[in-house]
């Protein structure tokens, strides 16, 4: 697993390159906010398939699947299991190291149960 910690008024696409980078994913399953060219080219390029839905005002829209882009709730739930930790619902560290930190220990603990 790997994440990026970042500013809630950013958008995410702009992180897609940095998680990606070294990995050799077979699909990338994201949502509507990461439907831009770039980043399909950066999927494409990563040599995986994007299996992202496309925003309704696309001219040319891409294929998605359907089917496979149900996993996704996979990652929904693991936020939803993360946000069951009040330290990471709350940010009470305020310095970055240390809320990082304990999302680590957090994503542990969840996979381990």
């Amino acid at each position: 697993m790997r994440f990026v910690l970042a500013p809630g008024h950013r958008g995410d696409v702009i992180y897609g390159k940095e998680l990606l980078h070294g990995l050799n994913p077979g699909h990338v399953i994201a949502d509507r906010a990461y439907d831009a060219e770039h980043f399909h080219d950066t999927i494409l390029d990563a040599g995986a398939v994007p299996v992202i839905p496309p925003r309704p005002q696309r001219r040319r829209p891409h294929a998605c699947n359907w089917r496979l882009y149900k996993e996704r709730n996979l990652v929904e739930r693991f936020f939803a299991k993360l946000k069951q930790f009040r330290r990471v619902a709350t940010r009470y560290d305020k310095l970055l190291v240390n809320f990082r930190g304990f999302v680590i220990i957090a994503a542990i603990t969840i996979w381990l149960t």
